[in-house]
Parts: C-alpha cells; sequence; structure tokens
C-alpha cells in the first residue's frame, strides 16, 4: 500500500514539473511583446524594428510593441533587456555600440557578454557621410580638405557616444589625420534635426535617414563608410576608395533578449526572427530603407560580436577615445 502511494505521489510530482515546464516555454511568453529599440523613433533601428515587428506579430498570433528607450548612446535600452522580464516577453534590436563598444570605454551596469543572449544578426548597413548644404562643401576631398585647414571646425553628429556612427568619424580622425569634433545626440531623428537646421555641419547617416533630404537637396552625400558603393546612391565613393584603403566603419543590429530566458524560449525567438528576416516582403521593405537582413544562428552572432568587440577594443584604446 505505501508503496503504491509512494508511486502516485512520484507520478503527481512528474507531471506537474512537466506542467510547469511547458508553461514557462510556452510560446509566446505573453500576448503582447516587447521589442525594444534604444534610440528614439525615426531613425535607422526605429525603422527596422517596426518592419520586422509587425511581420512578427502575424506570425507568432502576438502584438509585437515597439519600445523605444532612447538615451546614453543606447546602453539604456540594453541594461533594461538585460535587467528586465526574464520570461522571454521582452527583445531587443540591440546595436553595435552597447553590444561592443561601449564596454572599451566606460563601466556598464550590465555585462553585454554574460547578460544577454544572442538571438540572430538583424541588419547590417554601411553608413553615409553627409553634409548640409549650408556648409557648401560638395565633395569628400573638400570635406577632408577643409577639416585639414580648420582643426577643430568642423563637427559631426552622431546617435551616442560610442555608436558606429560615432566610430566612423574617429576612425577617419584617425587615418585623414584630422581633428572633427564629435556631437552626440539621442538618436537618428535629433541627429538629423540638428544637421537640416545648421546647428551640425555633417552626419555619418543611415541612408534610411538622410535619403529623403539627399533627394531634395538639403543634405549633399560625400561617402560611405563599406566596403562597397552604396546601390542607392553608386555614384557616391566609399571612403576607402577615396584615399583610405581599409576603411570599413559598418552599422548593424541584433536581436539579443536577456540570459535568463530558458534556451528553449531563446531558441525559438531564433526560429520566428529568422523566418521574418527571410520573409520577401521583409527584405523589399528593409533593402528600401537602405538596410541589408542577415539573419542566421545564435552561435553565428556570438561569435560575430566577439570579433566586434576586439576590432572596436584595439581602436579604442590606440585613439585613446572616451565618452566625451
Amino acid at each position: 500500500m505505501k508503496h503504491r502511494h509512494f508511486v502516485r505521489a512520484a507520478l503527481t510530482l512528474v507531471m506537474a514539473g512537466l506542467a510547469l515546464s511547458a508553461q514557462a516555454q510556452e510560446f509566446p511568453p505573453k500576448k503582447t511583446i516587447s521589442m525594444v529599440v534604444g534610440f528614439a523613433a525615426g531613425g535607422a533601428a526605429d525603422t527596422g524594428a517596426r518592419i520586422i515587428a509587425k511581420k512578427l506579430g502575424e506570425n507568432i498570433g502576438a502584438s509585437v510593441v515597439i519600445d523605444n528607450r532612447p538615451g546614453a548612446g543606447g546602453n539604456i535600452a540594453h541594461q533594461f533587456t538585460a535587467q528586465g522580464p526574464v520570461d522571454g516577453s521582452v527583445i531587443l534590436f540591440g546595436s553595435v555600440g552597447p553590444l561592443t563598444i561601449a564596454q572599451h570605454m566606460m563601466k556598464l551596469p550590465y555585462d553585454p557578454v554574460k547578460d544577454l543572449a544572442p538571438l540572430t544578426m538583424g541588419v547590417n548597413f554601411p553608413n553615409v557621410l553627409v553634409v548640409g548644404a549650408h556648409t557648401g562643401i560638395k565633395t569628400f576631398a573638400e570635406f577632408v580638405a577643409y577639416a585639414k585647414k580648420n582643426p577643430g571646425k568642423l563637427d559631426f553628429a552622431s546617435t551616442g557616444p560610442g555608436s558606429a556612427s560615432h566610430l566612423a568619424g574617429e576612425l577617419l580622425n584617425d587615418m585623414a589625420k584630422i581633428d572633427t569634433v564629435h556631437i552626440p545626440y539621442k538618436g537618428g531623428a535629433p541627429a538629423l534635426q540638428d544637421l537640416l537646421g545648421g546647428r551640425v555641419a555633417s552626419y555619418y547617416s543611415t541612408l534610411s535617414t538622410s535619403l529623403p533630404h539627399i533627394e531634395t537637396g538639403k543634405l549633399i552625400p560625400l561617402a560611405s563608410t563599406g566596403t562597397q558603393r552604396l546601390t542607392a546612391l553608386p555614384k557616391i565613393p566609399t571612403i576607402a576608395e577615396s584615399g583610405y584603403p581599409g576603411f570599413s566603419a559598418t552599422n548593424w543590429y541584433a536581436f539579443v533578449a536577456s540570459s535568463k530566458v530558458p534556451k528553449p524560449v531563446l531558441d525559438r525567438w531564433n526560429t520566428e526572427l529568422v523566418k521574418v528576416l527571410k520573409s520577401p516582403d521583409v527584405v523589399e521593405a528593409l533593402n528600401s530603407h537602405g538596410l541589408t537582413p542577415l539573419p542566421g544562428t545564435r552561435d553565428e552572432l556570438a561569435k560575430y560580436m566577439e570579433k566586434e568587440t576586439a576590432t572596436w577594443g584595439r581602436i579604442i584604446r590606440e585613439r585613446k577615445i572616451t565618452m566625451e
């Protein structure tokens, strides 16, 4: 009799454990999913996130809400995700700065490697160096020549300290031996607003942010920061082919979540996000904004982040770049 009671009790515990496990791995974790973005609405990160979120919500049968948390070059959003809910209901459209650069420039209240789990690469794209029409500068050669004759007189906007747009400017300062001044903003939209208003001279902008104003002549594109010319601006050279071979400073956004989220949920997010990023309509929409989707495995993203961390860490140390 005692044996039967023991077996029954043991089976009850096992079934309860299985039920709890299934509940913990339920997907989607909630009917409303937060997709956190570390920059203000209107920039490339926000634009890409909204395109992806719409399709993702349709696929998983949940409401995917964009949660803009700008500030500190995107670090506020990354800290929130690292220290936030661990049920998988919060995913982050993370950026190169907070994930691989900021740790070399400041003491962070979170560890990008230990506290954030890779899900998949999202999009990768170069920036384009643009100047306001008010500067009178028409070419990249004129930009460099003016900077050399007037040290500290030309400034450039970025989406925040340690962002790809910041590091692109610092890399050009180093390779061209010029002194342009960094002006950080909380995202692409406010940076663009000040550029158009004549309050800053230049900006290493995403194509999606600047193209409408390039087409109207309010912004002048000088060069792109990748290894190949932009399809939408085929006549605009890369910085690498403009006298600085080896120059490359691409921007990228990748999906990550709290590392405390159960592995089955993290793996499921990879599956769902990759499916969205391979959807023809999403690919077309992202490409129209100059964003190239590059979905992959969780391990591939982890290795890519490790490589980027080492590369930018070296440049930051050699250039003695700070958060100022």
